[in-house]
């Protein structure tokens, strides 16, 4: 028979499957609204239902990966905190509930920013900052070739970082780079200028249109994107950044302002950090998973909590 390896991606708005060979070559897709206010016993009902659609009767599901929203155990599965985007979602054992949904198949757990990272790696990359930019602003950090994951509050915490005004961020803190250039944020600093309350990329619509407080908004939020770059590169060393997310899709309007802060900020080498875009876009979360399981990519040892 063979064997397929599935990718989640449980987001606060959606959740996407991905099923995958042995080779980690996608064989097809599905997603569905993520059912983020019912608990988590409705949002991993809603996962196993995608991943079930997607193995036909003649395959065997060997594995899956989950790339879950808010900080994450990554040796149990358990969701330790969330933000608003979710209700009953902090405590769920991710793998332990979505293996029993699944008849036993074994489920590997990361954050999603972390499985976003493990989707964009290049073959042979070994240090690498991954940046997600959406609702909110998430970051994950593969050192000396693996993941790191910090304490309590998770590694890489790169959207509640630093002090870069006076905008108070999701989390009640002050100043962080997530008050400045998450989606939300664009949302509501726009609507501050100008009285108006657009979606982030109705904002981007005005700005490429000459809108002038939407372009003030963009150029702030890529000027302190790339600060906040160059600071947590600078401290592990890591020469290449990966940037994704909604936002990004507005690279446009934040290409030149994160380049800028980036080069004002080299690295000690005297080069500034290198910056791509994410390849797989939507999909890089649920692929980057999927590999958690086919072996592509190792899980840290639990000497590495």
């Amino acid at each position: 028979m063979t064997e397929l390896r599935a990718g989640v991606d449980i987001g606060g708005t959606k959740t996407l499957v991905v099923v995958c060979d042995e080779e980690g070559r996608e064989l097809g897709s599905a997603s569905a609204p993520s059912e983020s206010h019912q608990g988590g016993a409705a949002i991993l009902d809603r996962a196993a239902e995608l991943v079930s659609s997607l193995v036909p009767d003649h395959a065997v599901l060997a594995g899956v990966g989950v790339g879950a929203a808010g900080v994450v155990d990554p040796v149990t599965g358990t969701v330790l905190v969330t933000g608003d985007s979710f209700t009953g979602w902090a405590g769920t054992p991710v793998n332990a509930e979505l293996s029993a949904r699944l008849g036993g198949v074994p489920v590997r757990t990361v954050n999603d920013v972390d499985g976003f990272l493990l989707g964009e790696l290049l073959p042979g990359e070994r240090n690498v900052l991954g940046v997600a930019v959406g609702t909110g602003v998430g970051g994950a950090l593969f050192v000396d070739g693996r993941l790191l994951y910090g304490g309590a509050t998770g590694a890489g915490e790169i959207g509640h970082v630093g002090r870069y005004g006076e905008e108070r961020c999701t989390c009640g803190q002050i100043g962080h780079l997530e008050a400045y250039a998450a989606g939300r944020a664009l949302t509501r600093r726009y609507a501050e200028a100008t009285g108006r309350t657009l979606a982030a990329e109705d904002v981007a619509a005005e700005a490429l249109a000459g809108d002038h407080a939407a372009q003030a908004v963009f150029t702030d939020a890529g000027r302190f994107l790339g600060q906040a770059v160059a600071h947590a590169a600078g401290l592990l060393g890591l020469a290449t950044c990966v940037l994704g997310g909604s936002v990004v899709n507005s690279w446009s309007l934040l290409e030149k302002p994160v380049r800028e802060a980036l080069e004002e900020r080299p690295l000690l080498s005297g080069k500034p950090v290198s910056v791509r875009l994410s390849r797989h876009g939507a999909k890089s979360v649920a692929l980057g998973a999927a590999g958690l399981t086919a072996g592509i990519r190792r899980l840290p040892d639990v000497s590495n909590p």
